[in-house]
């Protein structure tokens, strides 16, 4: 039904231009790695795995390092795929390369023959300047310290670097991800684990803790039964949820407590979605995108926005809010689970 309404409104535009249909890789994971080499050598490189599927811009993904959810066999593969590289395009400096994971089968999305926005980020977490070392390649000068192969892999912390938005400045803009980067700068913490590391990062780009009330509209029934166990996290934590309709039926179904809200389309009828974040109090808002039907796109856009416009936090990708309800499970960001420490004593 989707692909019909889509296929009539390419229709009516114009029926002169064909329409291109591109099949994407699902649920699969996206990996970066950046790299230096000299003569097509691998001298120096990092592997940042995405806390998203593939799908949204690396700019705006949370990047991790190390990979802490990618398969042995898959480094093992993105490795000797970035050496293969390098070898036949003979690099000499910086570049990088973002690969597609699924099941151990490993796909280049594209290698990019420059420095890329994560080599601040892994120089820093791995306490190896990457920038230095392409100069001095691409200057003809001796790269000096360089570290054992797959350092990277030998960390005993965690870095994770979140994407900063400014959706309230853009009136209208939809705050979603995408393939198109929207994020205007990024925030790197760095923990003991990814747990740590994760919540530290999201404190710094604007999330509240502790969860008390939180507006839940996770999407289609795959997202919800992925959910699931992280709602049961949630809840036990004492959060107090409020949900639209077949996220709040697939709650109740499941023994859940939840209070129902009415989308944005129902007007007059309360309590509403918009009604409930304009009134205050609550501390997050989820709302995983569902089908492109124009009712749904209009109700869940209204809800991402007006939380923009309200300042309450917004997740709107299903991995982030797994990985969040994960984390809150074993450390308070409220007391003394989050250890703060200067750079210099993790590197």
């Amino acid at each position: 039904r989707e692909l019909h309404a889509i296929l009539e409104k390419a229709r009516d535009v114009s029926r002169d231009h064909p329409v291109v249909i591109s099949k994407f890789v699902e649920n699969a994971k996206e990996i970066d790695v950046d790299a230096v080499a000299r003569d097509g050598e691998v001298l120096l490189w990092a592997v940042c795995e995405h806390v998203e599927n593939a799908g949204v811009h690396s700019g705006d993904a949370t990047l991790v390092i190390p990979p802490q959810r990618t398969y042995l066999e898959t480094m093992r593969r993105v490795r000797k795929t970035t050496e293969q590289i390098a070898s036949s395009l003979r690099i000499n400096g910086p570049f990088n390369i973002q690969f597609l994971a699924r099941d151990n089968r490993v796909m280049v999305i594209e290698c990019n023959l420059r420095a890329s926005r994560s080599f601040p980020f892994i120089s820093k977490v791995l306490g190896t300047n990457f920038i230095d070392a392409a100069v001095r390649v691409m200057t003809g000068r001796p790269v000096e310290n360089l570290p054992e192969g797959g350092s990277f892999l030998n960390l005993d912390f965690v870095g994770v670097k979140a994407p900063q938005f400014s959706f309230t400045r853009l009136q209208g803009a939809d705050p979603t991800l995408g393939v198109e980067m929207a994020s205007t700068g990024e925030v790197a913490c760095l923990g003991k684990d990814f747990d740590e590391a994760f919540l530290k990062a999201l404190i710094s780009v604007g999330f509240r803790f502790p969860l008390g009330k939180v507006l839940l509209s996770t999407g289609p029934i795959e997202s919800k039964a992925a959910f699931l166990r992280d709602l049961e996290r949630l809840s036990g934590l004492g959060v107090e949820f409020y949900a639209t309709h077949g996220t709040a039926d697939f709650m109740r179904e499941n023994s859940l407590p939840v209070s129902d809200v009415y989308w944005p389309l129902e007007r007059g009828e309360e309590p509403n979605a918009l009604t409930l974040i304009e009134k205050g109090g609550l501390d997050l808002v989820i709302n995983i995108p569902k089908h492109f039907q124009e009712e749904e796109l209009t109700n869940d856009y209204m809800i991402r926005r007006k939380a923009v416009d309200f300042g309450v936090p917004l997740i709107t990708n299903i991995n982030i809010a797994r990985r969040l309800a994960e984390a809150l499970e074993r450390l308070d960001p409220t007391g003394d689970d989050l250890e703060i420490l200067s750079r210099s004593d993790y590197c």
